[in-house]
């Protein structure tokens, strides 16, 4: 399994971050994301930034589900995992998508 490495820095969070991350996984499966002291040294600031990298890689579009014109949202899964070791992030791609409830 490779194992792909990036740094985050005081710019934070991109587009072209977000971007050139999406490129990286389409060769691997894992990223180690390196949160440097000039993006922050706060702990709880590291998990506000798996946060945010999780839910703008695991943006997908939404069906919706009509029954008796009754409608409801469903998501079409989750293809991305976060953890975090010390001021490390590491992010997992899966083959298939994990089913959200509703």
């Amino acid at each position: 399994m490779l194992i792909r490495q990036m740094q985050l820095g005081k710019q934070g969070i991109t587009e072209n971050f977000i971007n050139s991350l999406k490129n990286q996984f389409k060769n691997s499966q894992v990223m180690k994301i390196s949160v440097l002291k000039s993006a922050t040294r706060d702990r709880e600031e590291v998990t506000k930034i798996k946060e945010e990298l999780l839910k703008k890689l695991n943006s997908r579009p939404h069906s919706v589900i009509g029954k008796n014109n009754l409608s409801s949202v469903k998501s079409l899964g989750k293809n991305f995992t976060a953890r975090i070791i010390g001021f490390t992030i590491i992010l997992r791609k899966w083959r298939k998508a994990r089913e959200e409830e509703v």
